[in-house]
């Protein structure tokens, strides 16, 4: 089992506890209970593991975001993330390997004429998305034609779309499939629009980060290898991520 460097944590866990910043915006990654307040969920049990691995105490600090989540990276205010992947936040956060892949996809209303994913960058069509979430990101990069109108977050989407914002839904597939079920006349595109990367981040404005992010990738790479990402997606019931290559 990968241990750290001792000579590490000062600027890993600078407090002497490691402050992970848990994406509440990403079902698939993260779930609070709504009585108990509990988070539960694939990066909790990852973040408790490198707890264990680096006999750290570990502080779970929820944000209903993943821009948020990011925020706090950025202002020092936690030590470890689990976000997507991309090049705009890597500017400020040095990332593992991917541990998880996770499909993005659109809905339409039922009586849409469109029918493929490829048919949504087009002009008139305009697409809703959690402001600063991987989706945003990446259809700012690659959309040309079509407009995006940005909801709050990722959970919001799917309630700003019904209230007549847009004529298009872009997120997490399993997020929209879930909100959908409040509605009806929806329907998904088929497919995805692209493939999310999900990752381990941590600050680079710390000194020695690129030591933390080798012993972070190794713990990925082995919990990937013995089966312990597979089982925590099936232990919480996720569909539409796999371990990542």
């Amino acid at each position: 089992m990968k241990t750290i460097d001792p000579t590490l944590i000062p600027s890993f866990a600078p407090t002497g506890t490691l402050r992970v910043g848990i994406n509440l915006g990403n079902p698939i990654l993260a779930n609070e209970d709504a009585t108990t307040h509990q988070l539960h969920g694939v990066t909790i049990d990852i973040a408790q593991e490198i707890g264990q691995r680096t006999k750290l105490p570990v502080k779970l600090i929820p944000f209903k975001t993943a821009g948020a989540t990011v925020d706090a990276v950025k202002s020092g205010d936690v030590d470890l993330v689990f976000v997507a992947i991309d090049p705009v936040r890597g500017a400020d956060i040095s990332y593992t390997p991917a541990y998880i892949q996770i499909e993005g996809a659109y809905m339409v209303k039922a009586d849409s004429p469109l029918k493929k994913n490829e048919e949504v960058d087009m002009s008139g069509n305009e697409i809703v998305v959690g402001k600063g979430s991987a989706y945003d990101l990446y259809l700012t990069r690659e959309i040309q034609h079509a407009t995006l109108l940005r909801a709050a977050s990722s959970q919001a989407v799917v309630d700003d779309f019904m209230s007549g914002k847009g004529n298009v839904a872009a997120g997490v597939k399993q997020q929209l499939e879930s909100d959908a079920k409040r509605y009806q006349d929806l329907r998904m595109l088929p497919g995805r629009f692209m493939v999310i990367n999900q990752a381990i981040g941590t600050p680079k404005a710390r000194p020695q980060y690129e030591g933390i992010t080798v012993f972070l990738s190794e713990v990925i790479a082995q919990l990937k290898q013995s089966g312990f990402v597979a089982q925590a997606l099936q232990r919480h019931h996720i569909q539409g991520a796999k371990v990542a290559d």
